[in-house]
């Protein structure tokens, strides 16, 4: 591996300090008004040119004034610890075992977070933003609401960057693109009878039932394809009059994911095909949460799968930044098997690309952990990245 040229000694133990105190930091999603405020002070701390909290709650900080623009985006929410019993160390407790981090957060994803704000600090300490200006942002409720607080900081802002660099968890390993996904709420329509007399309705959760099947079927037939994806049933419930009564409405709430080649057209001739024949619609799993602000996110979960090309102008600067990190070139790629907030800015025609430190298949689970040198690495991989663009 190669020397590590820009973050040493007292930086490099800073970040680890940072990054530590964000994963004491309890975050939950619409609850992350302290971590919040905890990265505004680190940034003001590390003279950031503008650091705010705007409207939705998300935490942007700006260093740098040039015509290009570089977005670095981590989201600062956790999903919740339902079992702290469980852990060997206590979930919000940063303690170090064997060199790795460990509590809610330690992967997904304080330490990408904390790294890039290191990293536009150090980037301005060394006059590494020539003709860039560098964004730096934590945002919020991305466990529910992929994408939704960057819609709000882009429409908000005015900014739009000339690339995006989603920091989500890939035990750094350049990761090209992500899973789409569609969520969709399927329900059946019945007709409310006395429990004594079920002859005279029409029972919805019977009704289902097919439907449930036909489920399965299809999540059956998408894992026999090349490169299918997956569906499944994540939810369900009933209206009924009373324990009496034959219930009058039955909801599943379906949870689509999509490979590259899938289209969310696609997936919506599927529904259809679903409900087909039965006393039943099917309508987008549309969410509405309220951030810690106070202010309204509507998120519409419909998104194409993506993948930036191995040529792209952006992947051949990560190639570049990382054998200046690592000392050899990248020898693979990774694709997200999850969403992230890079929907937004895809859509927008704005070229993302994933990197972060932190195993994704331990983000979410009892003892969620992360190498601290790990941290350290991708803090000068964001260096060497802002460098080169």
């Amino acid at each position: 591996m190669k020397e590590r040229r820009f973050v040493t000694g007292k930086d490099a133990q800073e970040l680890l300090h940072f990054y530590r105190s964000a994963v004491r930091t309890r975050s939950y999603s619409d609850e992350e008004g302290d971590i919040a405020r905890l990265i505004l002070a680190e940034m003001q701390r590390l003279g950031f040119d503008e650091a705010y909290i705007d409207r939705v709650g998300n935490v942007v900080g700006r260093v740098g004034s040039g015509k290009k623009v570089i977005h670095f985006d981590s989201h600062m929410d956790t999903v919740r610890v339902n079992d702290p019993e469980d852990w060997a160390a206590p979930p919000f407790s940063a303690d170090i075992i064997d060199g790795m981090v460990c509590g809610r957060g330690s992967v997904d994803m304080k330490g990408g977070l904390s790294a890039s704000v290191y990293a536009a600090a150090l980037a301005a300490k060394l006059d590494l933003l020539e003709d860039k200006t560098l964004y730096v942002t934590g945002s919020v409720c991305e466990e529910y609401c992929d994408g939704v607080c960057l819609e709000n900081f882009y429409n908000d802002s005015g900014v739009k960057p000339d690339c995006c660099i989603i920091c989500e968890p890939s035990d750094n390993i350049l990761t090209l693109g992500h899973t789409g996904k569609v969520q969709a709420r399927i329900r059946t329509h019945g007709v409310s009878a006395h429990g004594s007399a079920p002859e005279k309705g029409v029972n919805a959760v019977y009704e289902m039932a097919e439907i449930i099947t036909r489920v399965e079927e299809l999540n059956q037939a998408l894992r026999r394809k090349k490169n299918g994806g997956t569906i499944v049933l994540s939810n369900i419930s009933c209206v009924t009059a009373s324990l009496n009564a034959v219930p009058s409405e039955c909801e599943i709430y379906l949870d689509r994911r999509l490979r590259l080649g899938e289209t969310v057209g696609e997936v919506f001739a599927e529904l259809d095909a679903l409900v087909a024949g039965k006393r039943a619609t099917w309508e987008p799993g549309t969410l509405v949460h309220t951030s810690w602000t106070g202010e309204k996110l509507v998120y519409e979960p419909a998104h194409d799968p993506w993948r930036i090309a191995d040529d792209h102008e952006l992947t051949l600067a990560c190639v570049r930044a990382y054998e200046e990190t690592f000392g050899a070139a990248p020898d693979k790629y990774d694709v997200w098997d999850f969403g992230t907030n890079a929907v937004v800015p895809v859509s927008r025609g704005i070229p993302c690309i994933g990197f972060g430190p932190g195993e994704y298949k331990l983000a979410h689970m009892t003892d969620e952990r992360c190498d601290a040198n790990k941290v350290v690495d991708a803090c000068e991989f964001y260096v060497n990245l802002i460098k080169t663009l």
